[in-house]
């Protein structure tokens, strides 16, 4: 028989209370307790300082059974026990809205950052055209951001190892072919049709995908890009601006970038380091490999000299925005690495297509960008083939999770019974 007594405002002193070999316990008041026997019982005492009010005595058992009290109970001048119809809010609760307030917080930063990058990296190839010096200061801005913050202790330094940096390197490698392709492609183009042509970036993971690693998909992801692919093309011809050099830089990336991924996958796994000092690392192994290139390509002697005119043109504004482009380059994509820490890989595609929207939107209204109806139906089109390429993926990604967790299931209740 289980007893329960709710609370009552009799107030019982603890040192009153005591249980002493061949006696019955009795609590005075209200309070009304069955005759127990208490056999082999050692002596004890409770006593307590401070008056206690009794919240509940349960777990009684029958006489077979060792006779266990358990009375919970509180200090009468601090607290009252809270009433059972009362519900109390979810931690739950608390920790989902936080997670979902940090991660709009992330999303607002990269597509800001992205954009102010975009704007000023646009301003200094205007004025300074030289991609692969650019490129290179990029890398350099965040390579000394992040080996401050390490020295400082602002931020925690990675554990890393040679095998560490042996899967990082092909990462970096295709890292630099596309950072320094689409830089290049930004110096020759406008910036809006820089992006839609790398809105064709899921088309080259698809083929890459198929005929190189021998990957086989769904008929809906190959249909969903056949907009993707027409949308760009679209905008290419109808580009009042064309230029064949950024057009080829804007598919080299892509292609680069395709291969970054891969090999980050495939190289990566086992690896615990955090998004943030992932592309720490992956920034400083990138200019290591992009300096020496950088140097034969174009030279100290016509940097030197670019630099003269357009300072001549410029003035001091070029300085400022060459460090504001190295600067939020860096930001934004730490930003990005970052958030790929919180959310899944659906919401971040999601995430970059809406970012490539912001970033054509804004360059148009600033740069006054020459744009025809016919231009704009293309990249509203590619734009629009990335966000089913990404649906369609997101579905074939749930249907395979779901398939290997009832097969361990299935697995597992072979193997228990």
């Amino acid at each position: 028989m289980i007893c329960s007594v709710k609370q009552s405002p009799t107030i019982t002193n603890g040192c009153d209370i005591f249980l002493r070999s061949k006696t019955r316990p009795s609590v005075a008041g209200s309070l009304h307790l069955p005759s127990l026997p208490l056999k082999n019982f050692q002596r004890s005492v409770l006593s307590v300082q401070k008056p206690l009010h009794v919240s509940s005595i349960g777990s009684f058992g029958s006489l077979a059974r060792k006779s266990l009290i358990r009375c919970q109970a509180y200090e009468a001048d601090r607290s009252e026990p809270i009433e059972s119809n009362i519900e109390l809010p979810k931690v739950e609760t608390r920790s989902e809205a936080a997670k979902k307030l940090k991660i709009g917080v992330y999303f607002a930063m990269w597509w800001a950052l992205n954009v102010v990058f975009n704007i000023y990296n646009k301003k200094v190839l205007n004025a300074y055209p030289f991609p692969w010096l650019t490129s290179t200061l990029s890398l350099a801005c965040g390579s000394l951001i992040m080996l401050v913050s390490w020295a400082t202790r602002i931020a925690e330094t990675p554990k890393t190892d040679m095998e560490f940096w042996k899967a990082l390197f092909p990462v970096a490698v295709a890292h630099t072919i596309g950072h320094v392709a689409a830089t290049v492609s930004m110096s020759k183009v406008a910036v809006s049709f820089t992006h839609i042509i790398k809105s064709g970036e899921p088309a080259f993971s698809v083929l890459v995908s198929r005929f190189l690693l021998g990957e086989s998909f769904p008929t809906s992801v190959y249909l969903s890009l056949i907009p993707i692919i027409g949308g760009c093309g679209l905008a290419a011809l109808t580009e009042l601006n064309f230029n064949m050099i950024g057009f080829m830089g804007a598919m080299i990336s892509n292609l680069a970038f395709v291969f970054r991924n891969i090999f980050s996958k495939k190289g990566m796994k086992g690896k615990s380091v955090s998004g943030m000092n992932y592309y720490a690392c992956l920034s400083i192994l990138s200019l290591v490999i992009l300096t020496p290139f950088a140097i034969a390509v174009e030279g100290p002697k016509m940097w030197a000299a670019g630099f003269e005119t357009a300072m001549a043109q410029i003035g001091p504004n070029l300085i400022w925005w060459m460090a504001a482009q190295s600067v939020f380059y860096h930001l934004y994509n730490q930003v990005s690495y970052m958030s790929l820490d919180e959310i899944s890989p659906l919401t971040f595609s999601i995430g970059n297509t809406m970012k490539r929207i912001s970033v054509i939107v804004s360059s148009i209204i600033i740069f006054h960008t020459p744009v025809q109806p016919v231009n704009a139906l293309g990249a509203a089109i590619a734009i629009f083939g990335t966000f089913l390429y990404s649906q369609v993926t997101s579905v074939m990604v749930y249907a395979w999770t779901t398939i290997a967790y009832q097969t361990e299931q299935h697995l597992y209740h072979l193997l228990t019974t």
